[in-house]
């Protein structure tokens, strides 16, 4: 039996960037979608919505860009 070292250090390098990428955006995700909470409790007004909104429209891209990445993993395992 022989090993391919080469094969399988590649093999782990692309998993742990592909890795930290998915988790990498999908926290950004979860942070744009908390800027659009309510304001606190003691706040009078909501201040910053147009912000909001920009921050919850990149949330749904990188969620999306999570479930494309998904989607083509679950692809290329199948094919």
């Amino acid at each position: 039996m022989n090993i391919d070292w080469a094969a399988l250090g590649s093999v782990f390098g692309v998993s742990l960037v592909a890795t930290v990428a998915l988790v990498g955006l999908f926290t950004l995700g979860i942070v744009g979608l908390s800027k659009s909470a309510a304001p606190a409790e003691g706040a009078t007004e909501a201040t910053g919505t147009g912000s909001a909104a920009v921050a919850r429209a990149g949330a749904y891209v990188c969620f999306a860009l999570c479930l494309g990445a998904v989607s083509y993993g679950i692809y290329m395992i199948v094919a």
